[in-house]
């Protein structure tokens, strides 16, 4: 059993997850699909009304380590003059995992203190991730970082929203190099800017591709794209990633 399961053991004495239908963040509510759990009509016929919902915040004790990181991660800081509940928006303990949703002007600060302090020491962040909830008002796009400590051997997540109109999160390449393409990754697909990246550019789009194309409104199909003729610069004349 690892350390997650032991957590997920104490709150519950069980590995079965608990519904996201009570205490979360209703996002949307979809009608006439599959995934009926009030009834025995699977059809998606029966008029079937489904609520999407958003894991809330957890009370303590989280269970586990997942309050020894918490309070470290509080106390620190603390000690920066960083009030927790200015930084941290809510804490997450679902599916035996553990998510810090951090405001995104602290972002750095907070990222910096995981890195760095001792009994934190999350070295590695192993990517980030977009998402796009357009039902989430005034916070539809999401970014999902995953941090592993190799000194403790334990992950977790920390995640920061930005609205639709404003797309600006701070970058991490400074703190977690590794971050450089998947930052450039996630400029590309949802449009999430990130604020003092190295070389913001599309990495698997072309430079000239309108729109962002794992966004939920993004439209399907129906969009030509031709590649014949199309000139590759000289490689002194390309675009410089330094």
């Amino acid at each position: 059993m690892t350390e997650n399961s032991d957590a997920n053991g104490e709150q519950n004495g069980t590995a079965v997850p608990a519904p996201r239908d009570t205490g979360g963040d209703v996002i949307r509510v979809r009608k006439g699909m599959f995934g009926a759990n009030n009834g025995g009509d699977t059809s998606g016929y029966g008029g079937l009304v489904r609520t999407i919902t958003l894991p809330g915040a957890a009370s303590r004790p989280y269970g586990g380590w997942f309050d020894e990181v918490a309070d470290e991660l509080e106390g620190a800081l603390e000690e920066q003059d960083l009030l927790p509940s200015n930084a941290i928006e809510k804490t997450v303990v679902d599916r035996d995992e553990l998510t810090f949703h951090i405001a995104r002007e602290h972002l750095v600060q907070v990222a910096r203190t995981l890195r760095d302090d001792p009994a934190l020491r999350f070295e590695l962040c192993t990517g980030v991730s977009g998402v796009h909830f357009l039902g989430d008002k005034g916070r539809e796009l999401h970014a999902v970082y995953h941090l592993r400590s190799l000194t403790h051997g334990r992950l977790i997540r920390l995640e920061v929203s930005a609205p639709d109109s404003d797309p600006h999160i701070p970058s991490l390449v400074e703190i977690y190099p590794t971050n450089d393409w998947h930052e450039r990754e996630a400029y590309d697909f949802f449009g999430l800017v990130f604020d003092g990246h190295p070389a913001l550019t599309r990495i698997m789009m072309p430079d000239d591709w309108q729109g962002f194309p794992q966004r939920k409104d993004y439209p399907l199909g129906g969009i030509a794209v031709e590649y014949k003729g199309a000139q590759i610069p000289a490689p002194d004349q390309r675009r410089s990633y330094s």
